[in-house]
């Protein structure tokens, strides 16, 4: 295998990052502190631009033929500018949606990677979508994306739960045969690899070199629902649709749940908080690198879950009422724990690590 793009992929990235920082700082495309943000630091939002540029530019040294995926790199492009204005200066969320609305028809109606069947979620039964699998389609790229949008809140979360996936599903699509999917997945590993050498707390590092911004957590998030449903869909696909759901369970997850919380409040779901599942753990006087650490554990053993039990022949219905399962139970600890962390703690919480509300 020509191990090129892969390097490519890599170094663009951060190099890129590397040369924008000080521009970053002199146009103000920098993640202040204050407000809802308790980091020290101005932190250029660089990440994003330059993994897509470093995506693009791997992707032309590979010899396979990409005019299947110019829908995929025309949702992408049209999210990194959208992502890349609202980190200059906020964008109204209806900006946004729409974005990503149109980015999820780019995928659907342009590039015909729709999610038409859900899989045998009744025994021996296989639920087809029919008419509704378009919308079924623009709705959970829609949740996606916006899933690794509010996971973006410690740094190397995002990248670290990005990673995690990409590795599983350049995994099954060398197990189904799938070469060209394998490589463009394993570019994308590459530049997600060459970000978090400034986005993760590696030991000695105190803080994030570098943020993604919205501009790559949402082209990752749209990278990543794409080859889902594409791997998940095709003729002997290597995945079940019931699998893609666990290689994406604890951003999905945590998504659902806060979500689900607000509206039981009473709040928009779209008002930015700090309850989240990573914010446990800095209540609890975690540092930031030991909670990302066990976070992303906890993500890839769900994935892992999921994918295994795939390939070792469980019941896709039993699998997916097991995902409901641990969301129920997600759901539960997660606001038992809240709970508990307000009864033991008398003052307001000041955390003593960075993080960002979403």
């Amino acid at each position: 295998m020509d191990s090129l793009p892969y390097f490519l992929g890599f170094g663009v990235t951060a190099l890129l990052i590397w040369v924008s920082t000080p521009l970053a700082f002199r146009i103000g495309l920098v993640d202040r502190p204050g407000g809802r943000k308790n980091h020290r630091v101005e932190t250029p939002l660089v990440g994003g631009a330059a993994m897509f540029c470093g995506f693009l530019f791997a992707v032309l040294s590979i010899n396979d033929s990409l005019s299947h995926l110019r829908p995929f790199f025309a949702g992408s492009a049209l999210l990194v500018i959208i992502g890349i204005l609202d980190d200059f200066r906020e964008l109204p969320v209806w900006v946004r949606f729409l974005s990503q609305v149109i980015a999820a028809l780019l995928m659907t109606v342009g590039g015909g990677v729709v999610v038409e069947n859900l899989g045998f979620l009744f025994d021996a039964q296989e639920v087809h979508l029919g008419a509704w699998a378009v919308p079924f389609t623009v709705f959970g790229v829609v949740g996606v994306i916006n899933a690794f949008n509010m996971s973006d809140g410690m740094d190397g979360l995002s990248g670290m739960y990005a990673l995690t996936t990409l590795l599983f599903l350049a995994w099954a699509a060398a197990n189904g045969g799938m070469g060209g999917d394998q490589r463009i997945l394993l570019v994308l590993v590459s530049v997600v690899a060459g970000f978090l050498a400034f986005n993760y707390r590696f030991p000695g590092r105190h803080r994030a070199l570098a943020f993604m911004g919205d501009a790559g957590s949402m082209f990752l998030g749209y990278a990543l629902v794409w080859f889902l449903v594409s791997l998940s869909q095709k003729p002997a696909a290597p995945i079940s649709p019931v699998t893609a759901l666990w290689l994406v369970a604890l951003p999905l997850l945590d998504t659902a749940s806060i979500t689900l919380r607000r509206i039981l409040k009473g709040r928009s779901p779209f008002a930015p908080d700090r309850e989240h599942f990573h914010h446990i753990f800095l209540v609890a006087g975690w540092s930031v690198p030991l909670a990302v650490n066990m976070m992303v554990t906890m993500a890839f053993t769900l994935a892992g879950l999921g994918f295994l039990g795939h390939y070792t022949g469980v019941s896709q219905w039993l699998m997916f009422y097991a995902f409901l399962g641990v969301f129920l139970v997600y759901f539960w600890g997660v606001r038992r724990a809240w709970k508990v962390m307000r009864a033991l703690s008398s003052s307001t919480y000041q955390p003593r690590e960075q993080i960002s509300s979403k």
